[in-house]
């Protein structure tokens, strides 16, 4: 197969969706397949949208050239679209109609949490047939237990986090709740809280550790010396910073939001707005229990690209049933918007 990817894997901590194409391009590579960030010839089985944004520096094409590809040089080539964004996951406005006009050049939709296909209204349209859900997987070579302690209930638990992008609904309300139980002296004695990552302007931790953002290696032998992950993210599409955590043998604490619930039941303890403190108590409690599972943690990388393959294959063998119902001109203008350079 050769297959096209519109985003360049960027070097240094850039968030998950740059490790997710390195690690499929490094699996399609491994069997023999053509992978590229560029749409040109007449020989492409499959293009992979991760990103519609021109603007976005890693991104190397956009769905007005996929249109102008599979409508005047190759009808063969099939456009796969990939949503792991949306307004909900920052209070913004706008994103789930850039990804909808987008979604336009999709012959298949492929979701990372079934809670953006189920919950996010302008997806209902999308059904068995013409989506997917594939959930995300972390690079177990990278993020493995070995060399991890689990906490013996004697000191502080340390708990950690992580997050590339500094918005507040990554979960700060949470992580400024932590801060604040570490003022009080009881709490001192019984947790530590460690963040990784931007920040949002203006905000500082008074008695958390702050570290600036890791990739690779470094990040997860920072993960690696904590005994339990948090995150609070709020209406989460699907990230891979639960996945790194988790395979680096911590328990969870979690955000009952969004998709976390789908990578994290049974794997550490789920929390509302106001139980966290309960939450936190129970992992306090029966840490041993939740650690003991975390060998079975099941979101790695070879996991999530593996089904992408198996997709390609499978939109391959139906390529003619998919390419008879494709018509890139059934809305002119939702063809000519996709050519704005937005």
């Amino acid at each position: 197969m050769k297959i096209a990817i519109n985003h360049r894997v960027q070097s240094g901590p850039w968030g998950g969706g740059n490790r997710f194409v390195a690690n499929l391009t490094a699996a399609l590579e491994a069997r023999g397949d053509t992978v590229t960030t560029e749409l040109r010839g007449n020989d492409t089985d499959i293009v992979l949208m991760i990103d519609p944004r021109w603007r976005n520096p890693a991104v190397s094409f956009g769905p007005g050239a996929m249109l102008r590809h599979v409508a005047f040089r190759d009808p063969k080539t099939l456009v796969i679209h990939r949503i792991n964004e949306c307004d909900e996951r920052k209070g913004t406005r706008g994103m789930n109609r850039r990804l909808k006009r987008a979604n336009y050049a999709a012959d298949h939709t492929v979701f990372v949490a079934e809670w953006m296909r189920r919950d996010i209204s302008v997806w209902h349209d999308k059904n068995a047939e013409n989506s997917s859900v594939i959930l995300n997987g972390a690079d177990p070579v990278v993020f493995h237990a070995e060399g991890h302690t689990p906490w013996s209930g004697e000191g502080p638990l340390r708990l950690v986090t992580h997050h590339w992008g500094g918005n507040w609904m990554k979960g700060f309300d949470t992580y400024q709740r932590i801060d604040e139980l570490l003022a009080q002296p009881e709490w001192r004695a019984r947790i530590s809280f460690t963040y990784i990552g931007n920040l949002p302007p203006g905000f500082k931790f008074k008695n958390a550790n702050y570290v600036s953002p890791l990739d690779g290696a470094a990040l997860a032998d920072a993960l690696r010396s904590h005994h339990a992950y948090v995150t609070g993210s709020i209406n989460e599409p699907g990230s891979n910073h639960q996945n790194e955590g988790a395979l680096c043998g911590l328990p969870v604490l979690y955000l009952e939001s969004g998709a976390l619930p789908e990578y994290c039941k049974g794997f550490g303890v789920g929390f509302g707005p106001d139980t966290f403190d309960d939450a936190l108590e129970e992992m306090l409690r029966d840490y041993p229990t939740y650690a003991a599972r975390m060998t079975n943690y099941p979101h790695i990388a070879a996991r999530t690209t593996n089904q992408y393959i198996a997709l390609f294959e499978t939109l391959i063998d139906q390529r003619s049933k998919l390419v008879g119902a494709r018509k890139p001109f059934r809305h002119p203008m939702t063809f000519l918007a996709n050519q704005l350079p937005l």
